[in-house]
């Protein structure tokens, strides 16, 4: 069942989601993606390998023979009791996976679109792959840009599909969205570091007039 904007948590920090969009947030069709990227997928191996990854079955069953993703602990979300594919550990609600997840694990919702949609809110960072370019979709990712409650925390652009990479051509960039009004832990340790020397400098100088 999913969260209401009463009983919805605070975002969860080691919560984030992982996505490749077209420019109009189309994500799929059919239950398959709709820009063919390597690089993306290489992406998204640096980002996930080791860690918790949280999907639909549905989604687990688009990957190659239906397994789960290697190096990483696979949760999926299913209503079907005798869903127990191996190597996976099945969870009945949002709640349930939750509550698989230890404190300071860092775990990645994968998809699909319904599990998007009930996952983003306690997300506290979203990685989207923006592939430059338009394509038949009937599943959609949430327009973080209309959403005043996500900020654009970095960009890594100039990236285009090589041949032999999947739709060559087409050019895309890697977007990190945070929480607005959340600041990343680089922020603060420069902010409190700037603070630290401002305050060595006024002392320093308090003590060269005193003395």
């Amino acid at each position: 069942m999913p969260f209401n904007e009463t009983t919805a948590p605070a975002p969860r920090a080691n919560l984030s989601a992982i996505v490749a969009v077209c420019d109009d947030w189309g994500i799929g069709r059919a239950g398959d993606m709709v820009v063919a990227n390597r690089a993306d997928m290489r992406h998204f191996v640096r980002c996930t390998k080791g860690h918790t990854v949280i999907m639909g079955r549905k989604t687990l069953m688009s990957f190659p023979g239906g397994r789960p993703l290697r190096d990483r602990r696979n949760i999926v979300l299913t209503r079907d009791a005798s869903f127990s594919p191996e190597g996976v550990e099945v969870a009945a609600s949002v709640e349930a996976a939750l509550a698989l997840i230890a404190d300071g694990e860092e775990a990645w919702v994968v998809g699909g679109a319904e599990v998007y949609r009930q996952m983003l809110p306690l997300c506290a960072r979203a990685i989207v792959t923006k592939n430059h370019c338009v394509r038949p979709a009937d599943a959609y990712f949430p327009n973080l840009d209309e959403d005043p409650s996500w900020r654009v925390a970095s960009v890594d652009g100039g990236h285009v599909i090589a041949e032999g990479e999947g739709d060559a051509g087409v050019s895309f960039e890697f977007v990190t969205y945070e929480r607005a009004g959340r600041r990343s832990e680089g922020f603060l340790d420069t902010a409190l570091g700037a603070a630290l020397d401002l305050g060595a400098a006024v002392i320093e100088r308090v003590a060269d007039a005193v003395l």
